[in-house]
């Protein structure tokens, strides 16, 4: 291996084999003489490259007949005022359940559109140094039973925090709720039921391909509850009318992901890429445990798979925590700028090899600091 090893939250690292193919391709794509940057949206050539990646993802996540799956842009933070847009037409109230920094900046944004309820927060309970690092129990959380739907982060990026039990609606008093996720960092990282959904999305940049696209997976039902003001290119009802082509979609971003689709089901799927990330984060999350140099505030139920934070315990050590790691080809360890500290993503395309090189330096680095 002599790429470094890409520890950044997103954009973030690609498996080599699908950046090797794309190479191979970049001037030619299977003998059409052309880049896939070059050609038409609605040509037979492209139209190849849509339909494999939809299928392939459906196949991958076994995503039910009656849900359709769209290709769009904006990323996660766009998807934030679309949903409502969408989902909160007929019935403007809107529950959320706050775990993170990416649930806080959904609701606000969601307030421009809806009537909203933070039906639990983390933030309440379970805050260390002002950050999230829990989830709230279920018999906490106070459901509308007549909102338009209730939004959750699966997975937040920033904080570390990771659902692995989904709420049931019926013994909350919601039963006709639909659950909205964000799945941007998760997505395609463990096996999900889709049918307990009506609506999960997600940037594809961290998990997926590069910038640019976006996936909603939604439930028929749901196509028709937008609001008049919603722009036509959003409406997901004209964009599945449409088959993702009612402007011109991310088109290479689309055949990126569908190289990240083809090289899942080559890995052996999702069930494998699960077992390998368990083993991964529990290789991070123990060494990490073992040592008092370094800090994981997370719950450990709830500890993130793919994005693990960490604090050096004296934060005067950062710079040369960071300059050491890029020196021996870790990049990207910074944390977020509002909440500082250590972060390492481990998504898909992250060998445990590389997890590993990050444990060798942590222990190095405390050897030489403590």
């Amino acid at each position: 291996m002599t790429r470094p090893w890409n520890f950044g939250p997103g954009p973030a690292t690609l498996p080599e084999a699908v950046l090797r193919t794309a190479a191979d391709e970049m001037l030619d794509w299977h003998g059409s003489g052309m880049s896939v940057m070059e050609m038409s949206h609605r040509g037979k050539e492209f139209m190849t490259i849509i339909e494999r990646a939809e299928a392939d993802l459906r196949e991958l996540m076994a995503v039910p007949s009656n849900y359709k799956v769209l290709f769009m842009q904006g990323g996660a933070i766009a998807e934030n005022a679309i949903i409502p847009l969408n989902l909160a037409g007929k019935n403007p109230k809107i529950d959320f359940v706050e775990t993170g920094s990416w649930t806080t900046k959904s609701l606000k944004e969601a307030r421009r559109y809806g009537d909203i309820n933070v039906a639990a927060s983390s933030l309440d309970e379970h805050a260390a140094q002002g950050k999230y690092t829990g989830i709230p129990s279920f018999d906490e959380w106070r459901l509308r039973s007549d909102a338009a739907y209730l939004h959750l982060c699966s997975n937040e990026t920033i904080d570390g925090v990771e659902y692995f039990d989904w709420p049931d609606m019926a013994a909350l008093g919601a039963p006709d709720v639909p659950i909205v996720a964000d799945v941007s960092s998760d997505i395609l990282s463990r096996p999900m039921d889709v049918s307990k959904f009506g609506l999960l999305f997600g940037g594809a940049q961290k998990n997926i391909g590069p910038s640019g696209l976006t996936i909603v997976i939604v439930r028929d039902d749901l196509l028709d509850q937008a609001q008049a003001a919603c722009p036509s290119a959003f409406q997901y009802k004209t964009v599945a009318e449409n088959g993702s082509m009612f402007n011109t979609p991310p088109t290479y971003p689309i055949y990126i992901a569908g190289l990240v689709f083809q090289w899942l089901k080559q890995q052996g799927g999702v069930a494998e890429i699960e077992r390998r990330n368990i083993a991964k984060a529990a290789l991070l999350y123990d060494a990490l445990d073992a040592s008092s140099f370094y800090v994981n505030h997370v719950e450990r139920n709830v500890r993130s798979r793919m994005n693990v934070p960490f604090f050096l315990a004296d934060e005067a050590l950062n710079d040369a925590f960071l300059a050491g790691a890029k020196a021996r080809g870790l990049l990207q360890l910074k944390g977020h700028k509002s909440v500082g500290g250590m972060r390492a993503s481990i998504y898909n395309a992250m060998p445990i090899e590389g997890v590993q090189a990050l444990v060798d330096y942590l222990r190095e680095f405390e050897r030489t600091r403590a």
